[in-house]
């Protein structure tokens, strides 16, 4: 048999490959400790420094046009229309910065996940890796699919369109409008060649906030994925251990390094919780407004408006389902490792064992979870609880703005 046609094992760093690449492309560089060429690490650090300092100058634009826009009832539409796109910057912002706070917590936790990653074929089919890796490709393809397809529509939309109208409906002039609403201390349409540099200088900064606010759900992905694999394996392990009464030494032996490993994926847990809940509490509350806004903007505005918020619309919702389905599936694979541990034949093992085995269920029963301040456990709990936000906001919104 050819040697191309034999499966290799799947390492870590092939199930982050998506975050890693896509973080290098703003300038991140995660593994930039790991890196033996100091220039370019040097580069892509000040390339992400500038990209940031450009993005932030953006959201300040369009925290003035809100600002402005609120001052008057007739342009109140606008400052609706915008707060979406503030609130996906300040979470992106946010997303960003946490990253950087917490980066030697997400070093330590990508390098030990890494030593704990099954290394051969037989190992990686114990842990039954292929279903778990599957399951996460798909979700990433769909969920940056999405938030790719809602920065690029924004970001190229109004160029395609004023393209089409001047180069092949007969237009007389070129529209140069621009896909976000941001104000400007100068006359950005004024001139053809100030307009394409400002248009792709937004078009930059869009894409940055994209790629942040997507990596770290994609990096939350990966991460939850592993922890879920290995408390399946651990629960496995549990299940189809023998308890033979005769071998009370292999049953400690084994029941030893079982504790240990889960405590292991326990810990790792914690690291993930520091690194995420607040970010997240941030980004529930800002995602509640956001679904608020988009929806009053597809209920009030043209079709092609509507088309392009539904986009963006369908990116928060996801993104708040992603969050809230992989939380509440960390919470149930760590809380089947005290079930397994309560199947087995335990009755027939010594009392030092037994005592070690309740000791483990014990702790089982306080189950792995991202725990958002002021917010319940992440879970699909979590994401009723922001949709129904969401429609109290929207119901309130459209009260205050009809009766004025």
């Amino acid at each position: 048999m050819s040697s191309s046609l034999v499966e290799s094992p799947r390492t870590f760093g092939d199930m982050m490959r998506m975050p890693v690449r896509f973080y290098k492309t703003i300038g991140e560089d995660i593994y930039a400790h790991r890196s033996t060429n100091e220039l370019t690490s040097l580069l892509l650090k000040i390339y992400l420094y500038a990209g940031f300092i450009n993005f932030n100058l953006l959201v300040c634009g369009e925290l003035v046009f809100f600002y402005k826009s609120i001052q008057d009832f007739e342009t109140v539409r606008l400052a609706i229309a915008v707060a979406p796109c503030i609130g996906f910057s300040l979470v992106a912002d946010f997303k960003q910065l946490t990253m950087a706070v917490y980066k030697k917590t997400l070093i330590q936790l990508l390098d030990e996940l890494e030593e704990m990653h099954p290394k051969t074929l037989l190992a990686q089919k114990a842990y039954k890796m292929a279903d778990f890796e599957r399951t996460m490709k798909r979700v990433i393809s769909i969920f940056t699919f999405l938030c790719l397809a809602y920065t690029t529509t924004f970001t190229l939309y109004p160029a395609v369109k004023a393209t089409v109208k001047y180069n092949f409906l007969g237009y007389e002039t070129f529209d140069r409008n621009f896909g976000f609403l941001i104000w400007f201390p100068y006359d950005a349409t004024s001139r053809n060649w100030v307009y394409w540099i400002t248009y792709w200088d937004i078009a930059h900064g869009a894409y940055l906030a994209g790629i942040a606010f997507l990596c770290a759900d994609l990096l939350l992905v990966v991460v939850i994925t592993q922890l879920c694999m290995h408390f399946s394996y651990i629960s496995g392990r549990l299940e189809a251990h023998p308890c033979d009464p005769d071998q009370d030494e292999e049953n400690l032996s084994f029941l030893c390094s079982m504790i240990k490993y889960h405590d292991k994926c326990l810990t790792l847990c914690e690291h993930v919780n520091n690194m995420y809940s607040f970010s997240l509490l941030l980004n529930f509350l800002m995602a509640s407004m956001q679904i608020c806004f988009i929806a009053f903007q597809v209920t009030e505005s043209t079709i092609e408006v509507i088309l392009i918020y539904c986009i963006f619309l369908m990116t928060s919702m996801v993104q708040v389902f992603l969050v809230c389905y992989y939380g509440d599936a960390l919470i149930a694979a760590s809380e089947r490792v005290g079930d397994a541990a309560y199947n087995q034949n335990w009755f027939q093992c010594s009392k030092r064992y037994c005592i070690m085995l309740k000791l483990m269920i014990m702790r089982s029963q306080k189950p792995a979870m991202i725990r958002p301040p002021t917010f319940p456990p992440i879970s699909l709990v979590t994401y009723m609880k922001v949709i129904s936000m969401s429609y109290q906001f929207f119901a309130l919104l459209k009260t205050t703005y009809y009766r004025d």
